[in-house]
């Protein structure tokens, strides 16, 4: 619902509203390492861990 919030990596759980048919479900909160892009690619490194440069 924010991308903001999807690409800032202080930020481990963002709210996300799904879709099931034409109902909109209400918004919850999920834990962003749980999420991937639709390709199977998992989220940058940078959008989930603040320290990321530090490895």
């Amino acid at each position: 619902m924010d991308v903001q919030s999807l690409i800032d990596p202080s930020n481990s759980e963002i709210v996300i509203q799904v879709q099931a048919g034409e109902e909109e479900q209400d918004p919850e909160p999920l834990q962003k390492k749980n999420l991937s892009f639709p390709s199977g690619e998992d989220l940058p490194r940078c959008w989930l861990d603040a320290n990321y440069r530090a490895a």
